[in-house]
């Protein structure tokens, strides 16, 4: 999935993530997170009309098309894949988005109310450089509203199973929250998806399975396989708590 050709992979496994989650719960999000858990988080962020919202590694962007549509925020997706940014331009439709293609760090300049980062931290080996970017175009109080992967970082044999193994940077809890802090983001939310999260990857483990023929048709076989790979190693990661899954709420001091 390093490629940055993405139409194959969302017209591939479109059919699948709507069969593995429950009816209304897929909204176009790649992630394990639920379209329910999407809109807590913007709640405990306080995601509004006229809220400033900026989307980093946005993808496709299925949760910011969700929040716009419903809640009426400006929003600004970024993310590195030019493929992803140009499908959530056409699938944004007359939504009032805006995107951009963007290596991460730094940050766009401007002052957002709200700076999301949802299901991808882990791919950021930096995260000290990260949480200093989001505290620096932060408005005084706003909010940055995140996933997190907390866990002991991979051994050698984990990154040898693992596909694309140097994107999932874990991190221990506690050494998040310091780093937090020493950024001047302090937690006002959080809240544990461990087993919420389980039960999506297992979903989409099966589903994938499901509909092998079908996806493999689109994004090959090699792909497919390091796909039910990584999503084996998920499921089984979250189900023994080798990884527990967070989202957290942290507001710029």
């Amino acid at each position: 999935m390093r490629q940055d050709e993405r139409d194959p992979f969302v017209a591939g496994l479109l059919q699948a993530r709507h069969a593995a989650y429950p009816i209304g719960e897929h909204v176009g999000q790649e992630s394990f997170m639920t379209a329910g858990e999407i809109r807590q988080l913007a709640d405990r962020a306080g995601i509004e009309a006229g809220t400033s919202v900026l989307d980093l590694c946005c993808g496709i962007a299925g949760p910011g098309r969700l929040l716009v549509a419903e809640r009426g925020c400006r929003y600004l997706g970024v993310d590195y894949s030019a493929s992803a940014v140009e499908i959530a331009r056409v699938l944004a439709g007359d939504l009032r988005c805006s995107f951009a293609q963007v290596h991460l760090p730094p940050l766009p300049d401007g002052r957002f109310d709200v700076v999301l980062l949802l299901e991808t931290l882990l791919a950021f080996p930096d995260k000290w450089t990260l949480f200093t970017e989001v505290a620096r175009v932060l408005a005084p109080g706003g909010r940055f509203a995140f996933t997190i992967e907390a866990g002991r970082p991979l051994t050698t044999g984990e990154q040898t199973q693992m596909p694309d193994a140097d994107t999932v940077n874990l991190i221990d809890l506690l050494d998040l929250m310091a780093l937090l802090s020493a950024a001047g983001l302090s937690v006002t939310w959080q809240e544990q998806r461990t087993a919420s999260h389980q039960l999506i990857a297992a979903a989409l483990l099966e589903s994938f399975r499901r509909h092998s023929l079908e996806i493999a048709g689109e994004i090959g076989a090699l792909a497919l396989k390091e796909l039910i790979a990584a999503h084996e190693l998920w499921t089984d990661w979250l189900h023994t708590g080798r990884v527990r899954k967070y989202a957290l709420v942290a507001q710029k001091l």
